[in-house]
This record gives structure tokens, C-alpha cells and sequence, in this order.
């Protein structure tokens, strides 16, 4: 499984970050559940759009703080391919959200260098939106700031199954021998290839699952649970994530150091 340790050569620049935190010691990816927007917009008595236009900002605060402070790259789960069940006018309303917000931030993704992509089931989305989609990717491509993923039409179960079907379609033409097939080759056919796994997984609004989310990826991920909802997700609360990932110990399967030298004495 590739995976990275956060180290100070992982990060093309090291930016102020709040006082305590080790900023050789960031995660080189986060990824998030962006969940709450519509119970925060009912606490207030607001319609659930509202809540999701507060949730962009958030989003844009994101990832903007995650730049500033050096870490590599952010996955965000915008909507996931369980989501179409949802009423058709809030569905409707979050397409042309996603759509309007994209063509108001693209030249500053560019001006900021920011590489995004798109991940997903893209052929299932609006045809302006497609080609939004298209022109962002391609624009951005060769940006050397942060990777930005949005995750938009995407179910982690549908990923791992085109995955080996692209396989086995290799393997039927004679192209792969299925006996060499291992971790490598499987995580080559994903939607995130060439990207380092999330180091740290954090979800809002309490909930505790990660709801079809990048199900191979986060295989080693630390994961973080805030109460906040995402639209009140900000620099204190992305603080408190990073430095409950900066209090976990990352064994990958293996022993704490102390207490592999314990044993060993």
C-alpha cells in the first residue's frame, strides 16, 4: 500500500501554522466528509440551500488553509453517487451550484496554482458542468501548488469494481498474467492514481461512518470526528483535527517504536 510519512521533504514549502502544531509533521493529504450543511441551515431556519452555498465557503477556507500551511493535498467528498436519491430540486440546485462556483473560482485556483481534479462518475453530470469540468482539469494540470479532489458523483464501491474490471479486461486480452496482479497494479487503476493515500480522514457533524468514501485509500488513514457542522468548519476546527492527528501514534500494523525497544531490551 503506498504511503507516505509526513516528513519535511514530503512538503514543497513549510507556511506559519498555528502555534503548537509540528509543522514537519502535517499530513501530506487530507481528505473530508463535508457533512451538516442541512442541519445547519434547518438550525437556523434557513432553507438546506443555504446551507450548502455556506458549505462552499467553508470548502474555499479549506483548502486555502491547508495551502498556507504546506500540506500536499485535499479530497473533498462533494457528492457521492447515493446522493442522486435526494429530492430533484435540491439535486438540481447543487448541479447548478457546482457549476456556477467553478466557472467564479477558476481563475483563482490558476492565480494560487492550484492542480485540481475531478473524480467520479463524470458522464453522469450536466453537460455545461462536463465541460467546466474539463476545462478546470486541463487548466491546471501542470500547477505545482496543492491537489485539489473533489469527489462528484463518486461511490467508493464503484471505483474498486471499474478498477477490476479494467483488470480483468487486460488479463482476458492477454495484456496481464492475473497471477502479478497485486496492490500496485490494483491502486494504479483507481481514480486517484499517482496521488499519495490520505493520512488523515476528518468528518463533520458527528456522524461516524465514511459513508462509501474512498474505502481502499483510507485503509491506514487517521480518522477525525468534529460535532461541528461544515459550514461552521474553520481554521479553529481544522486546527483541533490536526492536532489530534499530531497525538495519534501511526503503527501501520507494526509496533510503537518504545515499544518495540522495550521488547527488544
Amino acid at each position: 500500500m503506498s504511503r507516505r510519512s509526513a516528513t519535511s521533504s514530503d512538503h514543497p514549502k513549510v507556511c506559519a501554522c498555528p502555534s503548537g502544531l509540528d509543522p514537519y509533521r502535517l499530513p501530506n493529504h487530507v481528505a473530508v466528509i463535508m457533512d451538516g450543511n442541512g442541519r445547519w441551515a434547518k438550525a437556523r431556519g434557513l432553507p438546506r440551500m443555504v446551507g450548502h452555498r455556506a458549505g462552499v465557503e467553508a470548502l474555499k477556507r479549506t483548502l486555502r488553509l491547508c495551502s498556507d500551511w504546506g500540506i500536499g493535498a485535499l479530497t473533498a467528498y462533494a457528492f457521492s453517487t447515493e446522493n442522486w436519491s435526494r429530492p430533484g430540486d435540491e439535486v438540481n440546485f447543487l448541479m447548478t451550484l457546482f457549476e456556477r462556483v467553478l466557472q467564479r473560482e477558476l481563475e483563482s485556483l490558476e492565480r494560487e496554482k492550484v492542480r485540481i481534479r475531478f473524480l467520479g462518475d463524470l458522464e453522469g453530470l450536466p453537460s455545461g458542468l462536463q465541460e467546466l469540468i474539463s476545462e478546470a482539469t486541463e487548466l491546471t494540470v501542470r500547477n505545482t501548488g496543492i491537489h485539489f479532489n473533489v469527489c462528484t458523483n463518486y461511490g467508493g464501491r464503484r471505483e474498486l469494481v471499474l478498477a477490476a474490471q479494467k483488470l480483468a479486461q487486460r488479463a482476458a486480452r492477454g495484456d496481464l498474467d492475473p497471477t502479478l496482479i497485486d496492490e500496485n497494479s490494483f491502486e494504479a487503476e483507481l481514480l486517484t492514481a499517482g496521488e499519495v493515500d490520505p493520512d488523515l480522514l476528518i468528518r463533520t457533524s458527528g456522524e461516524r461512518r465514511i459513508s462509501n468514501f474512498l474505502l481502499w485509500q483510507l485503509a491506514y488513514a487517521e480518522i477525525h470526528v468534529t460535532d461541528v457542522c461544515w459550514p461552521d468548519f474553520d481554521e479553529v476546527a481544522l486546527t483541533k483535527a490536526l492536532f489530534d492527528y499530531q497525538s495519534r501514534c501511526r503503527r501501520f500494523g507494526g509496533l510503537d517504536p518504545i515499544a518495540a525497544n522495550h521488547l527488544g531490551s
